[in-house]
């Protein structure tokens, strides 16, 4: 589910501005922000959670995934987590490429304000609805799973 919503928003935008202005290049991107602020609120979440960053959804998939390895003790499955952490990090410096390119960059933007269909936006909010609800519901499942296993010793239950 993670992904599915980080992706979709992701080349939701892509799509938009490719089929309003035919612009595909990263330096298109500079500046995105100034003109289309919702377009690149959308792939700031998008590539955040894909990188992994906190509060959003990639972080606790990711999390989760290195976490439950861990726990085997085995040392083959350290350095698969080991080896992709680092490709986590080397993901992480190409997708805020894009985010620095949006809101950082002062550069002219090449793309003018587009007026989204009704359907693009959307698909768009359900994404960033996604991306912040799995998020949101996994730091839940998080904290509710460390509750129960504090408690459940208590009274007898196997965690």
């Amino acid at each position: 589910m993670v992904y599915i919503f980080s992706n979709l928003a992701a080349f939701g935008v892509i799509a938009v501005i490719e089929r309003a202005t035919g612009k595909v290049t990263m330096d298109d991107y500079n500046g995105l922000f100034k003109t289309n602020p919702w377009l690149a609120f959308t792939m700031m979440l998008a590539m955040f959670s894909l990188g992994g960053i906190p509060p959003f959804a990639g972080f606790f998939s990711k999390f989760f995934i290195f976490v439950g390895a861990c726990h085997t003790g085995s040392v083959a499955i350290y350095v698969l987590v080991f080896i992709a952490l680092v490709n986590t990090i080397i993901s992480l410096y190409y997708y805020l490429l894009v985010v620095k390119a949006m809101f950082i960059r002062q550069d002219d933007c090449v793309i003018p304000y587009i007026d989204s269909h009704w359907t693009e936006e959307l698909a768009l909010t359900i994404c960033v609805l996604g991306i912040m609800a799995v998020g949101v519901a996994s730091g839940i499942y998080t904290f509710l799973s460390q509750v129960t296993q504090t408690i459940s010793p208590m009274f007898g239950m196997v965690g």
